[in-house]
């Protein structure tokens, strides 16, 4: 993906193309495809959805039955949405939470077919793999985004931990995430959890081939779940949309901190997506992205 925002393509009837959302299911709670799925949606794209694993609710929640599809089966399904006739009105691939590492090169051979169909699709991925806490998937599975997934990524939208476990570096400022981020491999990497200037604030910061750019927001102590999953999902709908990189960058950043603001004055213990569905298309919080590191030119755009 270059500097230049891609396009949605709009078909006959005026309907806008589909973007495929391939990860997590929980019955409850707003994490995985639930999150993705309903902010790609809010913003005017069809989703075809793809559960990766089936869990009754998001596992910080506590211990539940897990259901992930036999692996013959998910390659199978994968081909079918790759080959067959609906191929063609595809924009877009996110992939998220894996259930399985097997499900990597199914993924993969996916995103190579519809790219034969549509050379300019454009695939995210959003290596879920762990927070701070260490990892929360098996090292197979990591390794198989890692190894799989990233490298053939046009978005990466790892979170600063992520990332570190990704390139094998420890990350101490944000010049540290640029340089892991630039050696990463995709041309656009999108680190949430990234250094702010203020204390008492959180970062995401973008990083393309040539420039960098941070968006800041309020830090929330023991946010709900998701907030990954909804910032990938929101970039990536924005970019379809044809917002260039810092307008998209803005936007989802606005959405995810107002997002969370109002779920935390609900007290409740999952996103407030439903209730808070306008602020996805559109944020009311004012946040600055400007240029940061070496390469850094004199830019910034507000709200």
């Amino acid at each position: 993906m270059s500097g230049t925002a891609h396009k949605a393509d709009v078909r006959s009837g005026g309907q806008p193309g589909s973007v495929a959302v391939i990860s997590s299911h929980v019955a409850r709670g707003a994490v995985g495809n639930r999150a993705a799925v309903f902010a790609i949606e809010t913003l005017g794209h069809p989703v075809i959805a793809v559960p990766t694993v089936l869990l009754p609710w998001h596992p910080g929640h506590g211990p539940a039955t897990r259901i992930v599809h036999d692996n013959r089966q998910f390659a199978g399904f994968m081909a079918d949405l790759a080959h067959g006739p609906f191929a063609g009105e595809i924009d877009a691939v996110l992939s998220g939470y894996l259930g399985d590492a097997d499900q990597a090169a199914a993924i993969a051979a996916s995103v190579a077919a519809l790219r034969s169909v549509r050379p300019d699709l454009v695939y995210a991925c959003d290596p879920v793999i762990g927070d701070e806490s260490g990892l929360y998937v098996s090292g197979q599975v990591a390794r198989a985004i890692a190894g799989t997934l990233v490298p053939v990524a046009d978005l990466a939208t790892p979170n600063r931990f992520e990332l570190a476990w990704l390139s094998g570096r420890v990350l101490e400022d944000n010049e540290a995430i640029i340089d892991a981020a630039r050696a990463l491999g995709p041309p656009a990497v999108l680190v949430t959890s990234a250094f702010a200037a203020q204390p008492g604030m959180t970062g995401n910061l973008l990083v393309l081939r040539e420039t960098a750019h941070l968006a800041e927001h309020a830090a929330f102590d023991r946010a709900p779940n998701g907030t990954g999953d909804l910032t990938a999902a929101l970039f990536l709908a924005h970019l379809v949309n044809g917002r260039g990189h810092l307008e998209a960058l803005r936007r989802a950043t606005a959405s995810v901190h107002d997002v969370l603001a109002n779920t935390r004055a609900r007290g409740a213990d999952e996103l407030t997506l439903a209730a808070d569905a306008a602020l996805l298309s559109e944020p009311v919080s004012d946040i600055d992205v400007r240029s940061v590191g070496r390469r850094s030119e004199d830019i910034t755009i507000g709200g």
